[in-house]
């Protein structure tokens, strides 16, 4: 089960996981001096505004996944740019804490995975999903508008849509979390577990948010964060929680007073109810078949096209290095998918952490002494900042922000804010 001249690649899923396993598909398989047929199979039309052509997400590339861009000759051109965000605004019990971006390189940006939302107005926003496939149909991908209804394992495994029928051999299924995977029972494929978000559009008052967003955790009851997100003319309501209401993203606005910006009453422009992945697929990988991005494994609430471009890179170096063996993928992808999986863990340890912090009003006082005790400190030495920074932007490991969290530094300055608590009585 090798990868030879000739050897087609069905890629079921257009964005980005499935535009990254393309482009690092055809990357290494130049390097191996290797001729690949590869074909993306994607319903959506991503130049569409509203869901239709989006893929439902609050649309922050970090400053890793900008980085990670380049190493596939990929520059993000300035159009798919809706905002740079420069800092993280913090609303905790009627107060604001601003969480500045720790240096100048870890520049993060805001993007619209469709068109913008349903009811906006043109000139309408570039698409990020819809340039990254486009890089992929420059770069020599077949990319055909059509859904795949059945994927069938065989000697070559058999894709079909309404109207085709294709043999592959190997098929990477991309298609996330939001749309059914159209595999067939035999595959013992189980998707990831998953909670459902809360979004929404709304149109961006003159110079409210500017470069920031702004981070709510009080209201709606259930909500474990809530991010009001700039994105050129509008702004992003993403709202992550536990069993939240249907009317969630109205129920948040008023709750956190923000519906004075809209005295004409509701400006809501295109509300969705995602589902993010909060634990790993089983079966995401078998004898000719890989599942990569959400459809196996992301990070857990951040830096899902960061976990897309990793897993999909993983998954393509196997194929074309190893083979495409069931043992192959065990040895090649799996360890990188184990290492999400681990580094996830700690992420829970640490919004574990913070929930115990905000019930305790001693040791949220002791903490955002630390925050600002720390604000007049070089960018190099505000780790408090760097910890939020990275927590919100999914710019650095969980494991790294678990570390620093634990460290002599971060533990003195929050222990100084405890002690003059005390002073304070």
């Amino acid at each position: 089960m090798r990868l030879e001249n000739g050897s087609r690649v069905i890629i079921v899923g257009g964005g980005p996981a499935g535009s990254f396993a393309a482009l690092h598909l055809l990357r290494l398989a130049a390097e191996a001096s290797l001729r690949l047929e590869v074909m993306i199979l994607e319903a959506r039309d991503f130049n569409r505004p509203g869901p239709g052509g989006c893929n439902k997400c609050a649309g922050i590339l970090s400053s890793t996944v900008i980085r990670k861009l380049q190493t596939l000759g990929l520059s993000l051109p300035p159009d798919v740019i809706q905002t740079e965000i420069e800092a993280y605004v913090l609303h905790l019990g009627g107060a604001q804490l601003p969480i500045r971006r720790p240096d100048a390189t870890r520049r993060i940006f805001s993007v619209y995975r469709g068109s913008g939302p349903r009811l906006g107005q043109p000139q309408f926003p570039r698409s990020f999903d819809g340039w990254l496939l486009d890089q992929a149909r420059e770069r020599g991908v077949d990319v055909r508008r059509a859904r795949a209804q059945t994927i069938r394992p065989g000697v070559r495994p058999a894709v079909a849509t309404a109207h085709d029928r294709w043999e592959a051999d190997l098929v990477i299924l991309a298609t996330g979390v939001n749309a059914r995977a159209p595999l067939a029972a035999e595959w013992g494929y189980r998707p990831p577990r998953t909670e459902t978000m809360a979004q929404d559009e709304v149109p961006l008052p003159s110079g409210f948010l500017d470069s920031s967003v702004h981070i709510f955790f009080d209201h709606p009851p259930g909500l474990i964060f809530g991010g009001l997100i700039p994105k050129g003319r509008y702004a992003n309501i993403s709202l992550l929680g536990r069993k939240l209401p249907p009317d969630a993203v109205s129920d948040f606005l008023e709750g956190q007073g923000l519906t004075s910006l809209f005295p004409n009453g509701s400006a809501l422009l295109c509300g969705c109810a995602p589902r993010v992945v909060i634990a790993p697929a089983s079966g995401y990988y078998a004898d000719r078949f890989a599942a990569v991005g959400d459809a196996a494994i992301t990070r857990l609430y951040k830096d899902g096209i960061g976990a897309s471009f990793i897993t999909a890179e993983a998954a393509a170096r196997a194929a074309v290095e190893r083979g495409l063996s069931r043992a192959d993928f065990a040895a090649g992808y799996r360890p990188v998918c184990q290492r999400i999986a681990a580094d996830n863990l700690f992420g829970r340890l640490l919004f574990r952490s913070w929930d115990a912090t905000r019930g305790s009003p001693f040791l949220m006082k002791a903490w955002r002494r630390a925050i600002v005790a720390e604000a007049d400190q070089p960018p190099a030495t505000r780790i408090h900042t760097r910890i939020l920074w990275g927590m919100f932007t999914g710019d650095e490991s969980y494991r790294q922000i678990f570390l620093l969290s634990i460290g002599r530094r971060a533990l003195a300055e929050f222990l100084q804010g405890m002690i003059q608590n005390r002073r304070e009585g």
